[in-house]
């Protein structure tokens, strides 16, 4: 028997997961994830609270084949209608074009974010304004949900003022990653911007142990050794180092942490869609970041810089600018479509694989020189990130496993 629920945040696993023959309501810990493993074990995932609505006993003799035996259904407990819950055998056409879903999630969200790298450097080659070009491409993006929703294209979201007073700490420290990491690519090359930015899960563990008091196990720290030292590998070894992009992807990675952390505390029981959820991100992270931009820069200094890049490259300036604008939104919004269907550990592969194809990309594009040692910086730096991502989901785990049962 087997069962089946979107979203998988974290997993154990349950050998044994069958309630009485009662049409009686149950309640299980939280949105469970029961699909299909090997030998028939269920695993099961947690985030939102399931009930279990009714049970019908199917008339099958035992000695026959059964098809059917159970009919369940669930809801979520912030939705009133029932949650599809049927066997594997019912469900395997659905599982096959989910992961065809999946895969063209990954690869239109790869291309996007490689596309909107190569425009943004060019853009910034060109219009060293950074302030601006982040405050723009949060703007697109705005501006896009805005219209969608008005044309009926997208489903607005239901908010509420908890929404969005929640949102606020997730959105300052969004526009401070973002604009930090464009800051970076405007100094120095994609492929060290993105380097330094796998390090991220050093961050995540250093914040967490030292401001929110969590402790892991050695595996995770010493899963960190390869990343930090991957990182200073490159950054001592890149030939063209500046210290004010080195510090934005630093900055930017501090900022994203905590991004993640006010995401996960805030919008605990919030039923805001992983598109919805980012378009309102945008909207707000541009209402903070703009005066900001204009104080920091200002029309003056863009007004002239224009000038002087649409007589140096001619309209094509203008495209850059449109496109680092328009896939910056589109590869974060497919991101965030993406971590709705899959899991943490999936997606932080892919976010993996990710970096790898703008390195590459952008260093075959604009002919970076890289020496070998730097290279080998970069294939540590990631390799150790990827080991992290193992560790980390690994200790989960365990840990959910232990507390449930022996807590």
């Amino acid at each position: 028997m087997a069962f089946s629920v979107k979203q998988s945040p974290t997993s154990f696993i349950s050998s044994d997961l069958v309630p009485s023959k009662h049409s009686r309501l149950v309640s299980l810990p939280s949105n469970l994830k029961i699909q299909k493993t090997l030998n028939s074990i269920s695993a099961v995932s947690i985030h939102k609270p399931l009930y279990l609505a009714s049970f019908i006993q199917g008339s099958v003799p035992v000695s026959t084949t059964r098809k059917t035996p159970i009919v369940c259904q669930a809801y979520e407990a912030d939705h009133s209608q029932p949650v599809s819950i049927g066997l594997p055998d019912e469900n395997e056409q659905s599982e096959a074009a989910q992961k065809l879903k999946i895969s063209i999630y990954f690869a239109t969200w790869w291309a996007l974010n490689v596309v909107f790298n190569i425009y943004n450097k060019k853009a910034l080659n060109a219009y060293p304004y950074p302030w601006l070009a982040a405050t723009l491409s949060l703007a697109t993006g705005s501006l896009i949900m805005l219209v969608s929703w008005t044309l009926k294209i997208a489903e607005p979201p239901k908010t509420d003022f908890e929404f969005w007073k929640s949102l606020f700490p997730v959105a300052l420290a969004h526009t401070i990653g973002h604009v930090a990491a464009t800051v970076s690519m405007s100094k120095v090359a994609v492929s060290f911007t993105h380097i330094i930015k796998s390090g991220e899960p050093a961050f995540t563990v250093l914040v967490s142990r030292f401001l929110l008091g969590e402790t892991f196990p050695a595996t995770v720290y010493l899963s960190l050794l390869p990343i930090i030292g991957g990182c200073a590998l490159s950054a001592a070894t890149e030939l063209n180092f500046n210290m004010i992009g080195f510090m934005g992807a630093m900055i930017s990675n501090l900022a994203f942490v905590f991004r993640n952390i006010f995401s996960k505390k805030g919008m605990k029981g919030k039923d805001v869609s992983g598109m919805n959820y980012y378009a309102c991100l945008s909207i707000l992270s541009l209402l903070i970041l703009t005066p900001f931009a204009v104080a920091v820069e200002g029309p003056k200094m863009w007004a002239a810089g224009w000038k002087i890049a649409l007589a140096e490259i001619g309209p094509n300036f203008i495209w850059w600018v449109v496109a680092q604008s328009v896939f910056y939104h589109f590869y974060n919004q497919v991101s965030y479509m993406s971590l709705d269907k899959i899991s943490p550990l999936t997606f932080s592969v892919g976010n993996t694989m990710k970096r790898i194809s703008v390195i590459v990309s952008s260093i075959i594009i604009f002919r970076n020189p890289i020496q070998p040692v730097n290279a080998l910086g970069a294939a540590i730096a990631i390799l150790g990130t990827f080991i992290y991502s193992q560790v980390n989901l690994s200790m989960n785990l365990f840990c959910f496993v232990f507390h449930l049962v022996y807590i």
